[in-house]
């Protein structure tokens, strides 16, 4: 990507590609009427911080590009250094699948980045975590309750014990029973806590809990098969003896854990999920593209990179399949595409649903400009594999993990992958944070950044300043991971605490 920021102290823009026929202004409190700019440009009305301004006169159905590419279309006339409002914009028709190039633009292998390791903690299975947590699973809804209240007990009576162990998560969750369990897409979410369960932070230490009567019986979320890692509720007599059972069981487990240590691992270890939420127009100018950069390094090194949300990648899937790896790649990826065109059509609903009142208000005007900047965080490298929701990955190098644009449900499938570092950018802000893993936050404003100053980990806007480039922010990211990873530094959400809810994706009927 060329970058290009047309600088003065006063005033900002910023236009990303030299065919641009839009651009956005970077100030804060944006820019009122009559700011000219360097290049000649008047603005003819006050615009906000993250939105586009017009560097020329639209006729009706001009093409508007940005990043390079075509966003829409002028649904009436439009003035230079006007603002280009969303209702001034057409949104255009999706790629067809059928017709993308597979495998056409693969880049040559990257040199590999030696020299560069994480402290993790090593799995019998060979997998690594970044934290020590007791994990307990859970096979239904119904036994959640006592389970919370279990929990609560174990971290303030039992795990203060324990010092090497960070956590005692609970997996709880929405599914289990009232579900069609052979519905052909009920694997989805089956597998997601097939493999939650086996999460590289648990150390192999599997706990679950059941209730008796439910449709998705324990022992399928149990690799090990072992009745004494499955306490059935109903088995009890009372809760008193449904308490102490639990807190028995994760006592084992607990004394087993506190005894793990950190080790030197090498970065091919780690698995990094990459993630938006609350994005805005300088998503993919500045937070985006630094971790596209951050990802490259990982790659080279040897790590495993996740980018996922298939609403924001559908309208830049054209960029995406000429860099898968083979054709096979390629065709997986359309699958993925494919599937979700109609999920979405059964539900009656399209990608216009995509882009949320607050990607408006930061300056994305639909899903077309979203998708071009959500991308960036793919970085350049070759696409080695792709996923159905919930898998686990075979290969390592950058791979498409198919999700849901949801934050949390996305993050919940990226974990069932085996994501073990999470990156995460935001431009209008989220507390959002996940228990099993480390959640870093990258603003795309220096603002936000200010106003966030303990919710923020790091802070990619100061490359819409002209203060940093992407390849800085890029590789301090990569620096960060690793010291977040190896456990030498807490992220904010890790910090206070703040943790979502695991979040299913369920396409299957309920009964």
């Amino acid at each position: 990507m060329s970058l290009q920021i047309n600088q003065t102290e006063k005033p900002l823009y910023i236009k990303v590609n030299e065919s641009d026929n839009v651009a956005t202004i970077v100030n804060s409190k944006g820019l009122p009427k009559g700011t000219v700019f360097p290049s000649g440009l008047e603005l003819q009305e006050y615009i906000p911080q993250g939105h586009k301004v017009s560097l020329k006169n639209f006729e009706k159905g001009d093409k508007i590009i940005r990043y390079g590419e075509i966003i829409g279309a002028a649904s009436s006339p439009i003035f230079q250094g006007t603002w280009v409002k969303e209702s001034y914009v057409t949104l255009p028709d999706p790629p067809i699948l059928e017709k993308l190039p597979l495998a056409t633009k693969v880049s040559a292998p990257l040199p590999p980045l030696e020299g560069y390791t994480f402290e993790g903690y090593k799995n019998a299975n060979g997998s690594v975590g970044t934290k020590n947590i007791l994990g307990i699973t859970t096979s239904v809804q119904c036994v959640v309750g006592v389970l919370d209240y279990a929990v609560k007990k174990i971290k303030t009576e039992l795990l203060p014990s324990y010092p090497n162990v960070d956590d005692v998560v609970a997996l709880t969750h929405n599914y289990g029973c009232g579900v069609a369990i052979n519905a052909p897409d009920a694997i989805i979410p089956i597998r997601t806590l097939q493999n939650l369960s086996i999460h590289p932070n648990f150390g192999g230490e599997v706990l679950v809990v059941g209730l008796g009567c439910e449709k998705l019986l324990p022992e399928r979320l149990s690799p090990q098969e072992i009745s004494g890692n499955i306490t059935r509720l109903q088995d009890q007599a009372g809760f008193k003896q449904m308490l102490a059972t639990i807190i028995e069981m994760a006592e084992e487990k607990l004394i087993k854990l506190n005894s793990r240590t950190r080790v030197t691992c090498p970065l091919s270890d780690l698995t990094v999920g990459l993630q938006c939420g609350g994005s805005d127009a300088f998503s993919g100018v500045t937070a985006n593209p630094a971790v596209g950069y951050a990802a490259d390094l990982l790659v080279k090194a040897g790590a495993t990179v996740l980018f996922s949300e298939v609403t924001e990648v559908r309208d830049a899937i054209h960029l995406l399949t000429p860099r898968t790896i083979n054709k096979e790649v390629g065709q997986s990826l359309i699958k993925e595409m494919n599937w979700y065109d109609q999920y979405l059509k059964r539900g009656e609903a399209d990608r216009s649903a995509n882009p949320s009142p607050g990607n408006k208000k930061g300056g994305l005007v639909n899903v077309v400009e979203k998708a071009l900047g959500s991308i960036a965080k793919a970085g350049t490298t070759p696409i080695v594999e792709v996923l159905s929701p919930g898998e686990k990955p075979t290969k390592k190098g950058l791979i498409y993990a198919a999700t849901p644009a949801s934050d949390f449900v996305c993050g919940t499938l990226q974990l069932a992958s085996g994501m073990n570092m999470h990156i995460f950018t935001t431009g209008r802000g989220t507390p959002y944070g996940l228990a099993m893993a480390p959640v870093l936050k990258v603003s795309t404003r220096s603002s936000l950044t200010e106003q966030w100053h303990d919710l923020i980990d790091l802070d990619a806007g100061r490359i819409a300043q002209g203060e940093a480039t992407i390849e800085e922010v890029g590789w301090e990211l990569f620096h960060l991971i690793i010291e977040i990873a190896s456990g030498h530094k807490k992220t904010w959400s890790d910090y206070w605490g703040l943790h979502n809810d695991l979040c299913l994706f369920n396409p299957a009927p309920l009964t």
